[in-house]
């Protein structure tokens, strides 16, 4: 099965400023990928070039096995940041304009699922609240049944329940008609209840890239001493960060088999220890953890 994304050296240039530099990777077919890494990493460029909004400036990129633009365009489902809606509308009409406007889309399926999560077909947009706007946007990508769903920060707005609500919308739909997702967000701890694969970009580099159960099998949280004895850990492969107290150090680290050293104490790790440790380590190499996910 070929991949859902391919990157190969995937570069974008705004004037002076380099959004994306020569990245790649592979996203397989049916992954649920939580795209994280600060602002200006280059995740809304990413998923821009996806839809073929922008074009890159060098390398290329794979969407569902062609280039992006009007042949995957059908096949391909955006939410933008704030989602973006006509607000004299009502979600009705909205279904209904975009029922004209894609060949495939699936009218009765989009007033089923809105109304299951509660939205009013006759109300106004902007009578709406932001979860509701939220989930009128979900609704209208994921009624073109695509194959590839992106998400640009959509559960930034949203108050945690209203966010439960639209990560449960996004796992029934994918339960119902499988699809790769990219979700991009700052919510890491939301990310990690839904999301199999993790993407981080920093600064416009993949820094890490796979699925999430190996990434937080192989990292662990280490508490021992602190000094010249964290070169000599048994198990460890790198020391991805470091704090010292008084009397013990905290490490956070990728292994390369059992830590048996009882001078460290050995915790696991969340998605959220992991990524906030790489963002902190820019200098870190590149992770590739799924034979998938290497271009």
């Amino acid at each position: 099965m070929s991949p859902a994304l391919v990157a190969d050296g995937l570069t974008k240039r705004y004037r002076r400023t380099l959004a994306l530099d020569h990245c790649s990777f592979a996203i397989p077919q049916g992954a649920i990928v939580a795209l994280v890494g600060p602002n200006g990493a280059g995740k809304s460029t990413l998923l821009h070039c996806a839809t073929g909004l922008i074009r890159p400036s060098e390398g290329t990129l794979s969407v569902l096995g062609g280039p992006p633009g009007d042949r995957t365009l059908p096949r391909v489902g955006f939410v933008a940041q704030d989602a973006p809606l006509y607000r004299d509308f009502t979600a009705d009409e909205l279904l209904a304009m975009c029922d004209r406007l894609n060949r495939d889309f699936d009218l009765a399926f989009g007033r089923e699922r809105l109304t299951k999560v509660g939205v009013p077909l006759d109300r106004r947009v902007d009578r709406l609240s932001g979860g509701q706007r939220a989930q009128v946007a979900l609704c209208l990508a994921l009624a073109k049944r695509p194959l590839l769903l992106l998400l640009d920060e959509p559960l930034a707005s949203l108050d945690p329940l209203a966010r439960r609500e639209f990560l449960s919308t996004v796992v029934d739909a994918v339960a119902e008609a499988p699809m790769t997702v990219i979700l991009s967000s700052h919510l890491i701890t939301d990310l990690e209840r839904v999301c199999d694969h993790l993407l981080v970009l920093h600064s416009g580099h993949v820094q890490v890239i796979g699925e999430t159960d190996q990434l937080l099998a192989t990292h662990k949280m280490l508490i021992g001493p602190g000094g010249p004895r964290r070169s000599r850990i048994a198990g460890v492969e790198r020391i991805i960060s470091a704090a010292d107290a008084e009397r013990q150090g905290t490490l956070l680290v990728r292994t390369d088999g059992p830590v048996v050293d009882p001078a460290w104490e050995q915790h696991d790790v969340t998605l959220e220890d992991l990524v906030l440790a790489y963002l902190a380590a820019p200098s870190a190499e590149t992770l590739l953890v799924h034979e998938d996910s290497v271009a």
